[in-house]
């Protein structure tokens, strides 16, 4: 079994040309702050190229699963976690020696960071021989990182690494202080009298008092005169330093690439499990989605919008799940209802889903089967700059016909409450002839409007309404369902709005 990597399992899928820019339609589904709640506290890690790569293999994402699941026993994630903060206090290593001044001082710190890595490796080999791990991921990883362990390079390192710190310890030297003067020999089984000394004095002592006692520098870089000492303590030692150096100089890229390669990967299923965490112990529901490249018969139930869950949650508020489904001919889910009713974050909710989904990640939901697209096309409003010498509408239009022209029939199309800046009647028209073209292309999507005719378009169109509580339509539940747009409580929401309905005008007349 070939060992490739923790996040693809074939070589066809290196991550060589990491992607640095977060995908166009990030914004647009808030998929931006998910990934930045996901990632927060790992920056050593640089993860977020990897939630900028949707795969479009089922079976490398299948392979993710796999892991997930693994890693969702408590006692492989604690062996995980062990191993990281190994190679975390490796790299601080590593980094305090590249601070450092004085080179042999840098030498010894290079040589406890080889020290730690030759631990944290063994200790995960041995853990995972423990663990009933059953992942293609880690099955092959323990074979491939057992080999490296019982290679003759590694063990060499190992042993140079303990004999090295060994020696070191055996060093012992006095010091001679007088004046400005400080001499320095071996050690040569001087007696030691400060147990005898505090002995004598202790009778002496009456409470608490003043601490005379010099307070040393909790720096660890040397001073000039540690430096200085510790140059002569190497006259006195010659071999030991010197072995010391050449460790430096022959080891500076122990550090296996495939160890470095999973320590970092194996953290992107790990900071996901850690964010998914704090929706979980709320009762909410995560599922590992059927995924098809090939059958647009989808559903979700049970889920939500991850941004905004991760802001209601922090805030104590209640999170609203909602369900949905498209079988057989039916594309496009035509969702209206009144104005902050939760039809854009529905449209939000898709998107994620879907990207999630091609992550590789669990999705929020009780059950799902999504489809495996290639490209998420989103329109949403965006603000008129003052750069563009084009309309609202022209700028609408264009966008509009960039996503028709690169959409094809495995892609996933969200438009969000488009052409406000127009008529009625030209809104229609022109929402009319764009839905036409989606569902002649074959997309699958999600349309956001406030035109009912929509919704009743053709019969791959289905029409969802955000919900009020009947007897108070000013009130939202924030739940999408199934059924025909009427238009009411849309028209309810606006007359509210200016203070129109028969309440407020009855009240204007009293008055």
């Amino acid at each position: 079994m070939n060992f490739n990597s923790i996040l693809f399992e074939t070589s066809e899928q290196p991550m060589e040309n990491e992607i640095s820019e977060a995908p166009l339609f990030f914004g647009d589904l808030n998929l931006d702050q998910i990934v930045d709640a996901i990632t927060s506290g790992k920056q050593e890690y640089n993860l977020k190229p990897f939630f900028y790569t949707a795969l479009h293999d089922i079976d490398g994402i299948h392979y993710r699963h796999e892991i997930m699941q693994d890693l969702e026993n408590g006692i492989v994630f604690e062996y995980i976690n062990s191993f990281a903060q190994k190679m975390h206090e490796m790299r601080r290593y590593l980094a305090q020696a590249d601070r450092l001044r004085y080179q042999k001082q840098k030498d010894r710190w290079f040589l406890d960071a080889v020290e730690i890595y030759g631990d944290a490796v063994v200790g995960l080999v041995n853990d995972l021989s423990s663990a009933n791990v059953k992942s293609r991921g880690l099955l092959s990883f323990h074979e491939h990182a057992t080999k490296y362990v019982e290679s003759e390079k590694f063990l060499s390192l190992l042993a140079e690494t303990k004999k090295l710190i060994i020696d070191l310890s055996t060093i012992k030297y006095c010091l001679q202080i007088k004046d400005n003067c400080i001499k320095v020999r071996k050690y040569e089984y001087e007696s030691d009298y400060s147990a005898e000394v505090e002995k004598t004095f202790h009778r002496f002592k009456q409470g608490t008092g003043r601490d005379y006692a010099a307070k040393y520098s909790d720096s660890v870089d040397m001073n000039h005169v540690e430096a200085a000492v510790l140059d002569l303590v190497a006259k006195l030692f010659p071999d030991i330093f010197f072995n010391l150096e050449e460790f430096s100089v022959k080891h500076g890229n122990y550090l296996d690439e495939s160890i470095a390669a999973f320590d970092r990967g194996i953290q992107f299923y790990v900071a996901w499990l850690e964010f998914t965490a704090k929706f979980k112990k709320k009762g909410l529901k995560f599922c590992y989605p059927q995924l098809s490249n090939t059958s647009q018969d989808i559903y979700d139930y049970e889920g939500f919008d991850l941004a905004l869950a991760n802001k209601l949650i922090k805030e104590k508020s209640e999170i609203i799940c909602n369900d949905f489904f498209l079988q057989g001919e039916e594309r496009i889910l035509v969702i209206s209802g009144p104005n902050q009713g939760g039809k854009t974050t529905f449209a939000r909710t898709f998107g994620q889903l879907h990207y999630l989904a091609s992550l590789g990640c669990p999705v929020p939901g009780r059950e799902a089967h999504l489809f495996l697209f290639d490209q998420i096309f989103t329109h949403f409003e965006k603000e008129e700059t003052i750069q563009s010498l084009n309309g609202k509408l022209q700028d609408e239009l264009l966008r509009i016909n960039h996503i028709l022209n690169q959409a094809t029939s495995n892609s996933i199309i969200l438009m969000n409450e488009i052409f406000t800046s127009t008529t009625l009647q030209d809104a229609i028209c022109l929402s009319q002839r764009i839905m036409a073209k989606i569902i002649e292309l074959g997309s699958l999507g999600v349309w956001v409007t406030f035109l009912d005719e929509l919704a009743t378009f053709s019969r791959e169109t289905v029409s969802m309404v955000s919900t009020v509580i009947p007897d108070n339509p000013a009130l939202r539940t924030y739940k999408v369902v199934r059924k025909p747009a009427d238009g009411l409580a849309y028209a309810m929401s606006i007359a509210e709005k200016y203070r129109l309905t028969f309440a407020c005008i009855r009240e204007r007349i009293t008055l």
